[in-house]
């Protein structure tokens, strides 16, 4: 069911050499190895040791955004603890870069550790941003993608996608047999972990915007209801008490509301309720099936999809309910749309003469434009960055998920342990 389909997919590499990276737009980024003032040994490794496997995961999360192309850490090339904070800029502008990521790996009594980020522009000579994180040392990952994120913004004025996590559908088996579990990771793909055991169809798990908590649907009951997961405990409880049919949730972007669909006499309609419980509040109510409900960034409009014109096109409403009108005018149904991180614009499924594509469009409906070209693609969803597109694509019976960049190109596949479908890409999780 194409209002029930959102789907993520990882990002390409990009391998061109900095000319020609500069040639085609992309922002040289510096990343020598990151230092450390005194090598210790903690539960991870030694303090150099996890220095050196931040500084590769860096410029592989840098390598995976188009917009970026980093010259990548050499163990030869010797980074002083004090160049940190003191670059030679002369070195790195013969080597046409743009920025610079710099950082150390410092030990703590009580046996953490301190990450340090530094980024700086090359040109001008200056500091551009820092931040520092203190973790465990298991937690190196997400040190270091939070650093890749500073670089990102950095460069692009976007937010990054690396310290974020998946959650989606896990698919094996065939036929009645075919066996479908919640499961997360992070958005590289580590940490990968199955959420439930499978005894039960799953669909559209939606993270919180801190990916402490998922919405999903359930068909434990036989019949389809959100459910609400924390992702941490694995304690979990149905949104609503009783056995109506409740479907395509989402939480407002503070986390603190949700809205779904209720079916209730033949007629399906938006609600919204408490993320913790209370009266749910009806939104719609026009004849037929009012779905797919997606928050503006700021929380104060809803977009959603109804069949109240013959076919499925794209509304929004105040997030009381009020002044509700279309904006989807094209040819072909419109469906399973996601509003943009930023704000501007939609992203949706289009539907005709049997294909499904990803399109996407301004939030008045104007500039309207096809991504992919099937012949079966849905369930669009944003990138954090608001710069890319993932979907999910069906080829015979295998779903798979896919990742498009909005300035167009080819989708790169993302690749899963299992079939995949459903997903949805939290925002930073802290």
């Amino acid at each position: 069911m194409t209002a029930l389909r959102f789907v993520i997919a990882a990002a390409a590499l990009l391998t061109s050499a900095p000319a020609l990276a500069q040639q085609q737009g992309a922002t040289v980024v510096a990343v020598p190895p990151l230092s450390t003032p005194d090598d210790k040994p903690t539960s991870a490794g030694s303090t150099a040791s996890l220095a050196w496997q931040a500084s590769l995961l860096i410029a592989s999360d840098l390598k995976s955004a188009p917009e970026l192309m980093p010259i990548e850490p050499d163990q030869k090339d010797f980074y002083s603890y004090p160049e940190v904070t003191a670059p030679t800029y002369s070195k790195w502008r013969a080597r046409h870069a743009k920025l610079l990521v710099t950082g150390f790996v410092q030990g703590r009594p009580d046996g953490r550790v301190t990450f340090g980020c530094y980024i700086y522009d090359v040109q001008k000579g200056r500091e551009v941003d820092r931040s520092g994180f203190v973790a465990a040392p298991e937690e190196w990952r997400r040190a270091a993608h939070k650093c890749s994120g500073l670089a990102y913004k950095a460069a692009t004025g976007a937010p990054g996608i690396f310290d974020t996590r998946i959650a989606y559908v896990a698919e094996s088996g065939v036929g009645d047999a075919r066996v479908r579990r919640l499961a997360i990771m992070d958005s590289d793909g580590f940490d990968h972990r199955f959420l439930t055991k499978g005894e039960a169809i799953v669909l559209t798990p939606r993270l919180s915007p801190k990916a402490a908590r998922i919405a999903y649907v359930s068909f434990s009951t036989g019949t389809p209801q959100v459910r609400l997961l924390d992702v941490a405990s694995g304690d979990q409880r149905p949104l609503l008490p009783g056995d109506a049919m409740t479907f395509a949730p989402r939480f407002s972007p503070d986390g603190s509301q949700i809205v779904f669909s209720m079916t209730i006499a033949g007629n399906s309609d938006i609600y919204i309720v408490g993320a913790d419980g209370g009266a749910p509040r009806r939104l719609t109510t026009a004849p037929g099936i009012d779905t797919d409900a997606s928050f503006s960034p700021d929380g104060s409009q809803i977009l959603f999809e109804s069949d109240r014109s013959g076919n499925q096109q794209l509304y929004i409403m105040n997030a009381d309910g009020s002044n509700e009108h279309r904006v989807s005018f094209g040819t072909g149904a419109h469906a399973a749309a996601e509003w943009s991180p930023d704000g501007d614009r939609i992203a949706f499924t289009w539907s005709g003469g049997g294909a499904l594509r990803i399109g996407v469009m301004n939030i008045d409906g104007s500039d309207e434009r096809v991504l992919t070209g099937g012949p079966s693609d849905e369930g669009p969803s944003w990138a954090p960055s608001g710069r890319d597109i993932v979907f999910q694509r069906a080829v015979g019976r295998r779903r798979s998920l896919y990742r498009i960049s909005l300035a167009g190109g080819e989708p790169q596949q993302i690749v899963t342990p299992q079939d995949a479908s459903d997903p949805d890409w939290s925002g930073p999780m802290d």
